[in-house]
């Protein structure tokens, strides 16, 4: 996406005072945001703990479409606790299973499993 709805709007102000705005250009406001709209980006972090400011143990990412496992290097990673990301702009759409963590001879996850999302405009 070339550019986003705020820059859309500051080139449409500019030509608003230069009298030279078009109904494209406020139309091309509606496009950018149905663009935006349309975008989910899903965060799946593991935990070492059930707590959002436990240690990341384990990343996967989809954003823009591509999925990824991030840096191989944990200490690079975009977030280090699940806080982090909510800070960043990241919704929990997914809790821990904690009924899982009862009986742990039936386990079978890596750690505290955190589902996020975020929609566009990020």
């Amino acid at each position: 996406m070339g550019s986003t709805i705020k820059n859309q709007v500051e080139t449409c102000i500019d030509e608003l005072k230069r009298g030279t705005l078009t109904e494209k250009g406020l139309r091309r406001i509606a496009e950018i945001a149905d663009e935006v709209r349309a975008m989910q980006d899903i965060l799946y972090l593991h935990a070492a703990a059930n707590s959002p400011i436990s240690e990341v143990l384990a990343m996967r990412i989809v954003e823009s479409g591509e999925i990824s496992d991030g840096p191989e290097n944990p200490a690079d990673w975009p977030y280090q606790t699940v806080l982090e990301a909510i800070r960043d702009g990241w919704s929990v759409v997914k809790f821990p299973e904690l009924a899982l963590m009862m009986d742990e001879s039936r386990t079978y996850s890596l750690g505290f499993e955190f589902i996020l999302e975020r929609n566009g405009g990020h």
